[in-house]
């Protein structure tokens, strides 16, 4: 497995394990029942999508994307502050759309740096890409 392979898949495992992770910091402070649906069902294909790159990485004799504790810590800090004193709705799908915008540019950056990757790292990216890009559309009606 090519380099550039490695690195799209574990930047696709990075982001689906960071969102996975501010999801579940996140939930506890969701009241509205479509929302807290919503995020339950993106978190679930984060998972999908982490086990695709992870199962690639794998059968290609490739090492896993390997989290700090501190960027763990600094994702739930910052979900906390950020729900303190606002927890409505509209708030929360704004910290959502937030979220996939990160990922999303993180993914492109991975992309546009990476360009020798082969076609099965790339397709898991753009699956990953497409599925932001339609949780940033479905949010826009909590805002």
């Amino acid at each position: 497995m090519k380099s550039d392979d490695v690195r799209i898949l574990q930047e696709v495992q990075k982001n689906t394990k960071m969102a996975i992770k501010a999801i579940d910091t996140i939930s506890e402070k969701v009241y509205d029942d479509d929302l807290s649906m919503h995020i339950t069902r993106e978190s679930m294909r984060y998972a999908d999508l982490y086990n695709k790159a992870t199962d690639r990485l794998l059968n290609g004799k490739a090492a896993s994307f390997r989290e700090t504790g501190f960027q763990d810590m600094m994702l739930k800090g910052s979900v906390r502050a950020n729900t303190l004193l606002n927890t409505s709705t509209s708030h929360i799908a704004e910290l959502m759309i937030q979220g996939s915008n990160r990922g999303l540019t993180s993914m492109w950056k991975a992309v546009n740096h990476h360009e020798n990757a082969g076609n099965i790292s790339m397709e898991v990216a753009k699956e990953l890409m497409d599925f932001e890009e339609k949780n940033i559309e479905r949010l826009k009606q909590y805002l």
